[in-house]
């Protein structure tokens, strides 16, 4: 686990994802999973507030087991490639108040597949120091071949000649989506979990219902 002050300038917070990104784990997924949980954020007051969820599922049935959700006041400005010292702190409070840790955590997000290594995912995760996988409806960086347009279909996502993550269809003929590792997964987990909690739509089960609940709570005002 981590720990570190968020409300820092922009120089502050870059030094820290650079730090950092070097003790974010590719290591094979361990122990069983018997929950995931996915989480989303969005924000209301024009922006002065975050709202944040946490669902978590049955790792087999994907049956929600619980949800639980913030609101609170958002005090890092948007800065792209920083968007986790903007949203983190929400996410984490979240799945905090889960009445249980997850056995695997998705965020709708980036892990590796970002500049300096260090997405939404892969600071939740280290934070939590949970297996965790960004799982992201569109591209921060790198460079890809389009992927078939059946489902399971994906090809390499590449960044400074790495591999940082795989650009996965998770449904024939819709938009696929940018898997990557958060935290102590490879991205061959990455992409079979991904897989598995799909229900036939483009977004995995856990963070399909964060995204909806999330969704409910900002139209509320």
């Amino acid at each position: 686990m981590i720990k570190h002050s968020w409300n820092i300038s922009p120089t502050r917070a870059i030094a820290i994802q650079q730090s950092l990104s070097g003790q974010v784990s590719s290591k094979p997924l361990a122990g069983a999973v018997n929950t995931v949980a996915g989480t989303d954020c969005a924000f209301r007051d024009g922006g002065r507030k975050i709202a944040a969820v946490a669902v978590l599922c049955d790792a087999k049935s994907m049956e929600v087991l619980e949800s639980a959700s913030v609101i609170r006041p958002c005090e890092f400005p948007y800065i792209p490639g920083l968007l986790s010292f903007r949203e983190a702190p929400a996410v984490i409070a979240a799945v905090k108040k889960l009445s249980r840790g997850p056995d695997l955590l998705m965020c709708d997000g980036q892990g590796l597949a970002h500049p300096r290594g260090l997405g939404l995912a892969s600071h939740v995760g280290l934070w939590l120091d949970v297996p965790a996988i960004g799982v992201a409806k569109s591209r921060l960086c790198g460079t890809h071949r389009t992927p078939g347009a059946n489902r399971r279909c994906r090809t390499q996502l590449v960044y400074d000649h790495r591999v940082v993550g795989a650009v996965v269809r998770t449904r024939t003929g819709v938009k696929p989506l940018y898997i990557s590792v958060g935290h102590r997964v490879t991205l061959a987990d990455a992409i079979a979990w991904t897989l598995r909690c799909g229900r036939g739509v483009r977004l995995p089960e856990p963070t399909r219902r964060a995204h909806q609940l999330v969704s409910r709570i900002t139209s509320k005002g």
